[in-house]
C-alpha cells in the first residue's frame, strides 16, 4: 500500500468514572478524562490515539477542538505518515512548548498507527520485532487502596498468572510500605518477582533506609522505582553502588534527560512508555550501553509494540484500568505473556459505543478536510 497524506481528523471526547482510585504517594485519579485521535489519510485509513489528562477536567469539545485545529493540525494537513514518524526536526526557541492540552502522546500513535495500515503491517513488525509476546508484571496503582481492595487485586493477578508484582511506596510512615509488603506476599506467595515504586518520595538516605527495613522483615525487592528526584543522577548512583536492588529510572525524564540518565551510569534499568519514537530512540541509547529497557504504562497497552521490538525488553506493566470497553477489542494476554496483533497498524479500534457516548465532534472532518 503506498503512503497517501492525511486530510481529515476526528475527535472524541471521553469522560467517565474510574472502577478504583489510582495513583502513589504524590497524585490520586478518581476519574477518566480523554480525547480518541483519529487521523484520516486520503484513502480512509484511520490511525488512532487516545490523549489523556490525568488531574485536570478536559474544557468541552468545541474547546478541545479548537486548540487540535490551531496547534496540531497545522503540522499534520497533507503530510504523510512515514515522513511525520521518522522525522528529526531542531528544537530550538519558542517552538519547545507543550500543546495546551495533552495531545502529544496521542499524536505519534495515531500517526505511527497510519504509518503502519499504509505499510500493510502489524507496528510491532514494522519496527522489527522478532517475538510475537512479551512479559507482564502486575501494577497495582494501589496507594489509596484499602488493605482489602489492595488484598484482592494482587490476589487476582496472581490467578490471571502474572509474573511479577509492583506496589507503591513511600507513606511517611515506613511501617505502613512493609505492612502492604507483607499483604504482597500473602496474596501472591513469594516465588515470583516483586518490585516496588517510590514515585520519588524519598532522598538517597531515606531509600537506604527503607531497602534495609525491607530486608530485614524478609523481603526481596527486584527493583526499585524512582526512589529519588529524577536528575538527582549521583544519588541514584549511590544506590546503585550498593546493590541491594536494581535502581529503575527514567519514567519522568525526556529524551534528553533519559540520555543523561543512561550517560551516567545512573540506573540499572531505563523506565520508558508514551511515544513511540520517543521510546524506539531511548532503546537504541540504552541499548548502546547495554542497559536493560522496563517498558512502563502505556494506554490500553499500546506500548507492546514497542516492547516487542526493543530486544532488551523483558516486561510490559499492566495495571487493570478499565479502558477495554473503549475499543473493539483490546491486546490478548494469557500465562503472563502479552501478544501483539496481527491486524496492520497497533490494532485498536475506537468502539463504536464509546464513540457514541462520547460524541465525536460532528465538524471534525469536514472542516478539516
Amino acid at each position: 500500500m503506498s503512503s497517501t497524506p492525511i486530510v481529515a481528523y476526528r475527535l472524541t471526547r471521553l469522560a467517565f468514572e474510574r472502577d478504583r482510585t489510582i495513583g502513589d504517594s504524590q497524585v490520586r485519579a478518581t476519574s477518566v478524562q480523554l480525547v480518541a485521535v483519529e487521523l484520516i489519510d486520503a484513502k480512509g485509513n484511520v490511525g488512532l490515539g487516545f490523549a489523556q489528562s490525568l488531574f485536570t477536567p478536559l474544557p468541552d469539545s468545541a474547546e478541545i477542538d479548537r486548540i487540535f485545529a490551531a496547534e496540531a493540525w497545522p503540522g499534520l494537513e497533507g503530510r504523510h505518515p512515514a515522513a511525520l514518524a521518522i522525522a528529526v526536526r531542531r528544537v530550538r526557541g519558542g517552538n519547545v512548548r507543550r500543546m495546551g492540552l495533552p495531545f502529544e502522546e496521542s499524536l505519534q500513535h495515531a500517526i505511527w498507527d497510519l504509518f503502519a495500515k499504509q505499510s500493510g503491517l502489524p507496528l510491532w513488525r514494522m519496527l522489527g520485532a522478532e517475538r510475537s509476546a512479551v512479559g507482564v508484571y502486575a501494577s497495582g496503582l494501589d496507594y489509596h487502596l484499602s488493605d482489602h481492595d489492595f488484598s484482592e487485586l494482587f490476589g487476582n493477578a496472581r490467578e490471571r498468572g502474572f509474573l511479577g508484582y509492583k506496589i507503591k511506596v513511600g507513606h511517611p510512615d515506613l511501617e505502613r510500605d512493609v505492612h502492604r509488603l507483607d499483604l504482597l506476599r500473602k496474596a501472591v506467595g513469594s516465588d515470583r518477582p516483586v518490585m516496588i515504586d517510590a514515585n520519588e518520595a524519598w532522598t538517597a538516605q531515606e531509600t537506604i533506609q527503607a531497602l534495609r527495613r525491607f530486608e530485614r522483615a524478609g523481603h526481596s525487592i527486584y527493583w526499585l522505582e524512582d526512589p529519588i528526584p529524577r536528575d538527582d543522577f549521583d544519588g541514584l548512583k549511590m544506590l546503585r553502588r550498593l546493590g541491594v536492588s536494581r535502581i529503575n529510572a527514567g519514567e519522568y525524564l525526556d529524551l534528553t534527560g533519559k540520555r543523561k540518565l543512561v550517560e551516567a551510569r545512573a540506573c540499572d534499568m531505563l523506565n520508558v512508555h508514551g511515544q513511540v519514537s520517543d521510546v524506539m530512540r531511548a532503546g537504541w541509547l540504552a541499548n548502546e550501553a547495554n542497559v536493560e529497557v522496563t517498558l512502563g504504562n502505556t494506554f490500553l497497552e499500546i506500548g507492546v509494540n514497542m516492547a516487542l521490538a526493543l530486544p532488551g525488553v523483558r516486561w510490559l506493566e499492566y495495571s487493570f484500568q478499565n479502558f477495554d470497553h473503549l475499543v473493539d477489542e483490546p491486546y490478548a494476554m494469557a500465562d503472563g505473556l502479552i501478544h501483539g496483533r496481527e491486524a496492520p497498524g497497533h490494532g485498536l479500534v475506537l468502539s463504536a459505543d464509546a464513540r457514541a457516548r462520547g460524541g465525536a465532534l460532528p465538524n471534525a472532518t469536514s472542516a478539516a478536510a
